[in-house]
């Protein structure tokens, strides 16, 4: 049950530090300095002659100064996500930024030295066994980094471009108000009423958050105009194809994968066009889909309290393994979460490691059985974190694709358990919530991929309007959603409501599916030989910076090359869409 200590269900960022404001806190910044420049004359020495054993003595300082590092930086960036217009968060966050842009020219020189190196200087030393495949991984992508000094300046110059761009999206869309029956609402509250039962409320907030991202739409077009500009700039200048390639590089994957997945998801698509309508039908549509009932709830649904989503969740991950359960129930009584929406406090939900095996997650918890599919969601990106705790610093760098397998993986136990055990208009309910995150995630991302591609490719030539924004996602929306979406009621200015846009990660779209797909084959396996699975699960988690997705997921008889690997998830989520249309016909 949640802490009736904590009756406002807020995240507890006291452990780390007492406030933003505190000496405490501000003694860690200003140590931070001197731990940035132990980093530089470290890694100074290592350029003037590198063994192998120093290499070793490097990788060591590195993660103990990276841990004190990141501490500063994920409270100081959770400080500001929950509140916009704190002040004191404002002016810290502001305080960072010089520091990070240092840390980022370490981090781009400490690449460049491993770029430099004989990779004998690892392959060859036992003692770096475990560092094997991320430095090689780093030495690779060494071959496009710039000058040092085009380094450098490309890192000073994010502060005021990239990163600045950003922040304005996260500060600006925080703070858009709109009414709702005459009701002054943020626009991510007014996004919750797309779960509303009433009919009328959901198409009037869909009218709202349509007005309220139109009359903002110049600013949020610049800040994606120039993020999408200075990354192809950059991805150009350090000899990328394309930022795709960039993005595939960095998930640890290859295209081949990438267009076999797309290819089963696009040839699913009938299917989830199927479903689409049924649920137009169940809701009285007869055109298809109006986007503003994409998340109608529909049978017997019943609203789920924070405190239910807390039992139903633990009990779910029990039937899996004790050590997952019990992780979750930790995380409970110690107010690792943040649940409900407020003025200022971004939109969406995450997970935010901040110590090792230490994580906080937000919310903007809707008290429908989406919500508490989305806390499991964000529980086993805290799992995941957990598993990560002792590996180093530079072993973290877990790619896209496989930072979404726990956090699905644990959807999933929740999505089948809460299948099974439903009946009726409760089954039909449940599975149609199910079904409604599935589609977001083969349907919707396959739009957001097509979409950003578009972006990218137009963006090259120069920038684009608000208007063309709109069409190029209503034109994404129209080759996915096909028929299964009302085509006079469609979200052209998605662009504006996804904050994944607007970071320096690009196309983080395919990795939600690669999770999902990747994830219902790893629940087949478990289900299929279940002895020995959870060690081997948790071995993968602690890992999944260490290896190409492609060896890792081989390690379970999955070839993510092969279509029919994609196709045999997608069949899973196939025959659920068969059962809600045959629950849809009788009622």
């Amino acid at each position: 049950m949640a802490s009736v200590a904590n009756p406002e269900l807020k995240w507890d960022l006291t452990p780390f530090f007492p406030s933003i404001t505190s000496p405490e806190y501000r003694d860690a910044v200003s140590a931070l300095p001197a731990t940035i420049g132990g980093l530089e004359q470290g890694l100074a020495e290592l350029a003037s002659g590198c063994t192998p054993s120093k290499l070793a003595r490097f990788l060591e300082s590195y993660d103990s100064s990276y841990r004190s590092i990141y501490l500063v930086a994920a409270y100081t960036n959770l400080s500001l996500s929950t509140d916009a217009n704190d002040q004191d968060a404002q002016k810290a966050h502001g305080a960072l930024q010089p520091l990070m842009v240092r840390l980022g020219k370490f981090g781009k020189s400490f690449d460049a030295l491993i770029g430099s190196l004989d990779p004998s200087v690892w392959e060859s030393d036992e003692g770096l066994a475990d560092f094997r495949f991320v430095l090689g991984r780093i030495h690779q992508a060494a071959a496009h980094l710039l000058s040092p000094e085009m380094e450098d300046l490309a890192a000073d110059l994010a502060d005021s471009g990239n990163n600045a761009w950003g922040k304005l999206y996260d500060d600006f869309s925080s703070n858009i108000q709109a009414e709702v029956n005459g009701k002054s609402m943020s626009v991510s509250a007014i996004r919750g009423l797309a779960y509303s039962e009433d009919a009328d409320i959901r198409r009037r907030a869909y009218e709202a958050e349509l007005q309220a991202w139109k009359v903002n739409e110049i600013p949020l077009a610049a800040a994606m105009n120039a993020i999408k500009g200075e990354g192809n700039t950059l991805a150009q200048r350090r000899n990328w194809p394309d930022l795709i390639d960039e993005s595939l590089f960095r998930a640890n994957m290859d295209r081949a994968s990438l267009e076999a997945m797309l290819e089963a998801a696009r040839e699913s698509f009938p299917h989830w066009r199927r479903y689409l309508k049924a649920k137009a039908g169940l809701l009285g549509h007869t055109s298809g889909l109006p986007f503003y009932d994409l998340f109608a709830p529909v049978g017997d649904s019943k609203a789920w309290s924070w405190t239910e989503a807390e039992d139903f969740v633990e009990d779910g991950f029990r039937s899996f393994s004790d050590k997952l359960a019990d992780f979750a129930r930790h995380s409970f009584d110690h107010s690792w979460h943040d649940v409900y929406p407020k003025q200022g406090k971004r939109d969406g939900a995450f997970c935010a490691g901040v110590t090792p095996g230490v994580s906080r997650m937000l919310y903007n918890f809707k008290e429908s059985f989406n919500g508490a599919s989305t806390l499991a969601h964000e529980l086993g990106h805290a799992y995941h974190n957990l598993c990560l705790k002792d590996r180093h610093a530079i072993q973290k760098r877990t790619p896209m694709t496989l930072a979404e397998t726990a956090s699905i993986f644990c959807e999933t136990i929740i999505k089948r358990r809460a299948i099974a055990e439903s009946s009726g208009g409760e089954k039909l309910a449940i599975l149609e919530a199910s079904l409604q995150g599935s589609c977001q995630t083969v349907v919707d991302i396959t739009s957001r991929y097509i979409f950003e591609s578009e972006v990218v490719k137009r963006r090259k030539e120069r920038a684009l309007t608000p208007a063309e924004l709109c069409s190029i996602m209503e034109e994404a929306q129209t080759a996915t959603y096909g028929d299964g979406l009302d085509p006079q009621k469609l979200h052209p200015y998605m662009w504006a409501a996804k904050p994944h846009y607007y970071s320096d990660r690009a196309f983080y779209n395919f990795p939600y599916m690669f999770g999902l797909l990747f994830s219902l084959g790893l629940y087949r396996v478990y289900e299929e030989s279940p002895n020995g699975f959870h060690d081997r699960y948790d071995s993968l988690l602690s890992r999944t910076g260490m290896g190409m997705a492609a060896d890792l997921t081989q390690e379970f008889g999955i070839d993510i090359g092969d279509k029919a690997f994609w196709q045999g998830s997608l069949a899973v989520l196939i025959e659920d869409i068969d059962i809600f249309c045959g629950l849809a016909s009788q009622s």
